[in-house]
């Protein structure tokens, strides 16, 4: 199914863990703060943490809803939140709940009608199953919206973004730029492998995110604090 979507990015990753929250929240950052009114997105999460007011969350749609300046429960940014942190079409049949992207191309839309830029940040890679049927490089082809790889720089990294960078050719669509993203301490021969994917993957380079300073790493159970998000943002360009 395809319903017409705003204009945005599809943000995708090698793996899962790798950054796509973390470069999703920055470019939502930069984009508002070059004036464009830019909201974040996600299909579907899976795991969930309970706060100290008793409140039910999720750290990717926390700090989504930090980097696009809202208030909690503002906004809906997620029509399928499952509770379980694990591949999501599996929480989703263990809980008798279809994933349906028309579902989540409806929600998609309805927020294009309120904000300029929509981010949408997939979950785990390009390939992860959404349904029996569908898979997330399907759910992304189906938005039509240009697409934005975070490379995680450990090893077999080349090898993971090559493959995906296939992926998302094979669905005709457009990579509008590629990030690579320290998640930890910096891998062995790591400006040798960046220019090895720079060598190879034919798409704008929009920068590397350095491993986060110690104070600005995140906490488990808690989202991106906005100060990690503008560290980040420092270190991309928009896509153009």
């Amino acid at each position: 199914m395809t319903i017409s979507s705003p204009p945005g990015f599809f943000v995708t990753s090698t793996d899962t863990e790798v950054g796509k929250t973390l470069l999703s929240g920055a470019l939502i950052l930069k984009l508002r703060e070059a004036g464009i009114r830019a909201i974040g997105f996600k299909p579907v999460v899976a795991g969930t943490y309970v706060d100290s007011s008793s409140q039910k969350l999720n750290e990717d749609l926390e700090t989504l809803r930090i980097a696009s300046g809202l208030n909690f429960q503002e906004q809906s940014l997620c029509p399928y939140a499952l509770d379980e942190a694990a591949a999501p079409h599996l929480v989703a049949k263990k809980n008798d709940i279809y994933l349906d992207s028309s579902v989540i191309l409806s929600d998609l839309h309805a927020l294009g009608q309120q904000f300029e830029v929509v981010v949408v940040e997939g979950a785990g890679g390009f390939l992860v199953p959404l349904n029996e049927q569908e898979d997330l490089g399907d759910l992304a082809q189906a938005m039509d919206l240009s697409v934005i790889l975070v490379v995680g720089m450990r090893l077999g990294c080349i090898n993971h973004a090559l493959l995906t960078c296939e992926a998302i050719q094979s669905r005709q669509l457009m990579t509008a730029g590629w990030v690579t993203n320290t998640p930890s301490d910096e891998m062995t021969l790591l400006e040798e492998n960046i220019q090895t994917l720079k060598d190879r993957i034919f798409a704008p380079f929009l920068g590397v995110i350095p491993t986060l300073p110690k104070q600005l790493q995140k906490l488990e159970n808690a989202p991106y604090s906005i100060e990690a998000l503008r560290f980040a943002a420092e270190h991309i360009k928009l896509p153009k």
